[in-house]
């Protein structure tokens, strides 16, 4: 390449110090542009690694040739500046053919005490449900056949619009096509004021997959509040226990975030409590790490051998607690569409619930997997595993 552009991610410090190292590696020998969250959060310390390096916002977009353009040139251009153009409707290529990501809404209505994200991106913007369609209507033309609308909190979308993210799920699954919806992240919080219509919606609509992001972080209320996250874990249980009820199927994921400063062992406790009785399926957990700019950031660390032993109880408990979620699909048959291919003759496809479903085509000579992307399969979960469940060809 004649330049390297390296869009970066600062949500957790694990993730900074993976990104500081590939600025270092990518700024040897040719320009670089660093893009994305960490140019806005962390100017200076980018700065101290590669100080010729052009820095673009993530709502730059709208320079990126300019930028470019002049990093080419061996100028150094700096574009933090937050930015009205939208990200939908432009051009794009794609790693995975099949997957269209549409981003719905920048920024969010959230103060969490332990979050960047918000000081890069800003409070919320949602986009108008006409490009969001416009954009759609095309991805799915060129053959997409699943839909992420995704954003920051997609549970906060429309509110400066008058509108809500059920409305908008409305307009989108009423596009032609063969394809299926799946909704990103929304906070627990937004959830119930249109929990009944998006159940029904859920319920009687083939295009949506009956899959929800909702991060609780933590089953302690003391500890939610010192979060400043805006909701309660009454809340986040009570809301999945009404979609369990009406959709016993549904594949409901979460985050975790353990190891808060001044986490006692009763609020841990009360964590592992909200992970058995709500039973997620999937469960992403992390360790606190502290964001520079953060209220959380001045708040003192907790013991490191206390968060490597409650690290392996948490996951002990996570285990456990997919290990149950799936056995209900055991002897599963139906649909999957497949989405990804795997190593050594294996296929990834996605159920109606979006559970990732693990077929070996090995021995199987009439399909050849890189054929299959995007197609619809017929399969029998014979096993599960933890993270997915495995399935053989019905015909």
């Amino acid at each position: 390449s004649d330049i390297n552009v390296l869009v970066t991610c600062a949500v957790k410090e694990v993730t900074e110090h993976r990104m500081l190292s590939k600025i270092k590696r990518y700024s040897r020998e040719k320009p670089l542009v660093v893009a994305g969250c960490l140019p806005k959060t962390s100017k200076n310390l980018i700065e101290s690694f590669s100080p010729n390096s052009s820095l673009m916002g993530p709502q730059s977009l709208d320079k990126t040739l300019q930028v470019v353009g002049a990093s080419l040139q061996g100028q150094k251009v700096v574009a933090l500046e937050d930015s009205m153009s939208t990200k939908v409707n432009l051009p794009r290529l794609r790693l995975n053919p099949v997957v269209s990501i549409i981003e719905i809404s920048s920024g969010c209505l959230s103060e969490c005490s332990f979050c960047q994200t918000k000081l890069a991106k800003g409070t919320l913007r949602s986009y108008r449900i006409g490009e969001i369609v416009r954009q759609m209507e095309d991805d799915v033309a060129a053959n997409c056949k699943e839909i992420w609308l995704t954003s920051t909190d997609n549970g906060c979308y429309g509110m400066d619009l008058k509108t809500d993210l059920v409305d908008l799920l409305e307009n989108c699954s009423n596009i032609e096509g063969n394809y299926k919806i799946r909704v990103g992240m929304m906070n627990p919080m937004y959830v119930p004021r249109f929990l009944d219509k998006l159940i029904s919606l859920y319920r009687n609509n083939d295009r949506i997959f009956k899959f929800l992001h909702m991060p609780v972080q933590s089953g302690s209320e003391r500890i939610l509040r010192k979060m400043k996250r805006g909701h309660t874990a009454r809340i986040f249980l009570d809301v999945v226990k009404e979609l369990r009820e009406k959709i016993p199927e549904i594949t409901i994921a979460t985050d975790i975030i353990t190891e808060f400063p001044s986490e006692s062992e009763n609020d841990f406790e009360e964590t592992l409590s909200l992970v058995e009785e709500s039973q997620p399926d999937v469960i992403n957990s992390s360790k606190y790490s502290p964001r520079p700019g953060t209220v959380a950031s001045k708040y003192p660390k907790i013991n490191t051998a206390i968060v490597k032993e409650r690290s392996t109880r948490l996951h002990d408990t996570i285990k456990k607690t997919l290990m149950s979620r799936n056995r209900i699909w055991h002897g599963w048959r139906g649909e999957i569409l497949v989405d990804e291919i795997l190593e050594n003759n294996k296929i990834q496809g996605r159920n109606y619930a979006y559970k990732p479903v693990i077929v070996d085509l090995q021995g199987n000579q009439k399909f050849a997997s890189k054929q299959l992307l995007g197609h619809y399969l017929s399969v029998k979960v014979e096993k599960v595993s933890k993270y997915s469940l495995l399935g053989e060809l019905m015909s």
